[in-house]
């Protein structure tokens, strides 16, 4: 089926064409989406909001491309409009730091006496959280809740869960950097 027949059944509210079309672009959406975001949640989050607009505005839609194009756009868009959003200041340079450490350092160096100090190091900075962002650090990287399960669970909006996460992303690095550095001074 073309981008226009496609369209053209989504606009009609054809759910089997839709689904379709869900199933057989949305991974490899993801995998773009990832390659801008380097975040598997956000990633499909972004693409399902993608997704989540094509069906709700298709009556309004005049694309003048392919659809599948249409979609790799909107992802892109999205994705920039996302990286824009968390910003964040960096006065201490820690963030170049890291980026340094992960590009000129791996992980393999270590001995694995060392990986496990740093892996006992990592728990003990996420125990370090406030409550609130400790809970959902772990209900998303350990227990692997989708955001919008995290957000249900807790009673909180998806948009507060992406914040925390990125706060202790931030906090998380910040300390990780201070501890890896610790370790190859060595």
């Amino acid at each position: 089926m073309d981008s226009n027949s496609i369209l053209k059944e989504i606009k009609s509210r054809n759910r089997f064409v839709y689904k379709k079309f869900f199933e057989d672009t949305y991974e490899e959406l993801v995998h773009y989406a990832n390659s801008y975001l380097f975040d598997q949640g956000w990633s499909e989050d972004i693409v399902q909001e993608v997704f989540i607009h094509i069906w709700e505005k298709a009556a309004d839609m005049d694309i003048k491309t392919s659809l599948k194009g249409y979609l790799y756009a909107m992802v892109r868009n999205k994705c920039l409009n996302f990286l824009k959003t968390i910003k964040i200041t960096d006065d201490a340079k820690v963030l170049d730091m890291q980026s340094m450490i992960s590009s000129d350092y791996n992980l393999e160096f270590f001995s694995d006496e060392d990986l496990k100090i740093i892996h006992h190091q990592l728990l003990k900075v996420v125990e370090g959280l406030p409550s609130k962002m400790q809970q959902i650090v772990k209900m998303r990287f350990i227990e692997n809740y989708k955001y919008v399960d995290i957000a249900e669970e807790l009673g909180i909006s998806v948009n507060t869960v992406k914040t925390q996460l990125k706060r202790a992303k931030v906090k998380i690095a910040q300390q990780m950097v201070c501890v890896i550095t610790l370790f190859m001074a060595q």
